[in-house]
């Protein structure tokens, strides 16, 4: 019998494709409904944030950053305030810095929940879970706007400290939620975890072992779920990371499932930090004294964060003045899509919106 020779079609999908978290466009080549190849198309959400960072003083940069991962903006104010602080060489005190821990571990419970929501809406079947993580997300920006008036924007973490102290109100509600949020993590579980549907769609679906994982420099629970107990905040801690006791999930298979089982094993490990430093919280000040100008001096350096979705990293170069002369961001969404061609060869066109939310981008830092 003779084979059918069979031509291959090219399909876009998108730019404008709802599944995409942002303006992203895929161009596939299919043979029937089996994906031969795909090629991410990115650059639409493209706002030159890189060379305005160079034309911003070293002080505006940091509400800037917010408009990154939009989704963790805590994480992007972190981690640039830190590159500055360590090229500059400046302490913030010691209540600074657990307020910070706080904050940017409930922005990555909160990434977290709006990742596992992503991804089972774009299974087309569960969308129950997702309003149950955004009710809970929104606990969680209340604590912001609370503390520095602003839900997505906060501009709160500020080169030497934070710009206000926790407001009278903040540690009981804080409390109150970190010991509710086990209960709803295991809730979620019960709901999802099991179910044969996700199961059907998730297991062995694009999967990356490890070493193709390494190869294309990915980070973050992409990483992990496949495997490599690779977390920044342990293999190079910064802040007061060592101070705390977390343990590092990781997965065994490296598919869509996995992924979604380390993201609420992180959740979880994020909310022991949180409780820890809750307790440890120390009085004191919130920040070194404030400047209104500010110039390090010339030199230059690279710092690491471990974000939400992956390593942050910003590239800071200083020639003396009140303006970076280099400012360069190691985007996590942008390295981690790399995979995404080896991670849908030869599935079908309907798993291509699960393995991006299996990755998590957020456009804002893929294009910046």
């Amino acid at each position: 019998m003779t084979k059918l020779k069979t031509e291959t079609v090219t399909l876009n999908m998108g730019p404008h494709h709802p599944s995409t978290h942002g303006v992203f466009r895929l161009i596939l080549t299919l043979d029937g409904e089996t994906i031969v190849d795909v090629e991410p198309v990115v650059g639409y959400l493209h706002r030159n944030h890189e060379k305005i960072g160079e034309k911003n003083n070293w002080i505006q940069n940091t509400p800037f950053t917010d408009r990154l991962d939009y989704i963790s903006p805590m994480n992007n104010e972190f981690a640039y305030v830190l590159a500055v602080e360590k090229l500059a060489e400046i302490d913030p005190p010691e209540r600074a810095k657990y307020i910070r821990i706080i904050m940017v571990e409930l922005n990555r419970i909160a990434n977290h929940l709006i990742a596992i929501g992503f991804l089972l809406n774009e299974l087309g079947c569960f969308f129950t879970p997702m309003f149950y993580a955004l009710r809970w997300r929104e606990m969680i920006v209340d604590l912001y706007e609370m503390t520095c008036g602003s839900r997505m924007m906060p501009n709160y973490f500020w080169i030497g400290g934070v710009s206000a102290d926790l407001p009278e109100g903040f540690l009981p509600e804080c409390k109150e939620l970190v010991s509710a949020l086990p209960g709803f993590l295991d809730e979620m579980e019960q709901l999802i975890t099991e179910n044969e549907i996700l199961q059907m769609r998730c297991k062995n679906v694009a999967i990356l072992p490890p070493e193709v994982a390494t190869a294309f420099g990915c980070t973050g629970p992409l990483l992990r779920a496949s495997g490599v107990p690779y977390d920044v905040r342990r293999a190079e801690p910064y802040s007061i990371y060592d101070r705390f006791d977390f343990d590092i999930p990781i997965g065994t298979v490296g598919d869509v499932y996995d992924r979604y089982l380390v993201r609420i094993a992180e959740a979880r490990q994020s909310v022991r930090i949180v409780d820890q430093a809750l307790r440890d919280l120390p009085g004191g000040e919130t920040a070194t004294p404030k400047k209104r100008k500010f110039t390090p001096p010339v030199g230059d350096i690279y710092h690491r964060t471990e974000a939400p979705k992956g390593e942050l990293g910003f590239y800071l170069v200083s020639d003396g003045t009140e303006n970076p002369y280099r400012y360069r961001i190691r985007a996590p969404s942008f390295v981690n899509l790399q995979a995404l061609p080896y991670m849908c060869r030869g599935h079908k066109i309907a798993d291509v919106v699960v393995v991006i939310g299996s990755i998590d981008i957020t456009m804002g830092e893929v294009d910046r």
